[in-house]
């Protein structure tokens, strides 16, 4: 299977993978696009929480369209799990809902505090790389992945009957799915 065109280490020094860093954020955006379409499809509009999630699903589509971009223009293969994302992260976002808008919102606090230490590592590995631009998305979706996990937390994320349970669950899940689509 041929490499990613970015994702060669230099001489003498060890690069980061830009070419995994921008599979699996794309895969993770993906990810969460998919959570909130099942949630909304489980919640409907006139939920209390629908326009706070329609806001964060507006931003996380933003955040793919940007990865999605950097996928076509630096040749990098996105993951081979598409389309069990696209079933896990719908899914999920469907069954927190069911559970109720506390559970829904249990789901988005977690998915978030995972996102956070994932996107806090990447910055950390491209401090010293000459990538700018992704430096810079990573930075920005950032904070407003930091918003999510506030607006959830501010909605009654860990009043939900086990949050603790059902975080450190969703939370797995998230690491799991994020060192599949590293390298798969």
């Amino acid at each position: 299977m041929a490499k990613d065109s970015q994702s060669k280490p230099t001489l003498g020094n060890e690069r980061p993978d830009i070419g995994s860093m921008i599979r699996v954020n794309q895969a993770g955006e993906y990810g969460a696009a998919q959570i909130y379409k099942g949630q909304l499809a489980v919640m409907g509009e006139d939920a209390p929480d629908s326009s706070a999630i329609h806001l964060m699903a507006e931003q996380e589509q933003r955040h793919l369209d940007a990865f999605d971009r950097m996928i076509v223009e630096r040749n990098v293969r996105p993951t081979a799990l598409q389309p069990f994302w696209k079933v896990a992260g719908y899914a999920l976002g469907a069954g927190t809902a069911i559970m109720g808008p506390r559970a829904a919102m249990a789901c988005t606090a977690a998915v978030e505090t995972e996102i956070d230490l994932h996107y806090q590592e990447q910055m950390e590995q491209l401090a010293d790389a000459d990538e700018p631009e992704l430096l810079g998305k990573i930075a920005e979706f950032r904070e407003e992945e930091l918003e999510h996990k506030q607006t959830a937390i501010d909605s009654g994320a860990e009043e939900t009957f086990g949050y603790p349970v059902l975080s450190a669950a969703i939370r797995l899940g998230c690491k799991l799915a994020i060192g599949l689509s590293k390298r798969i």
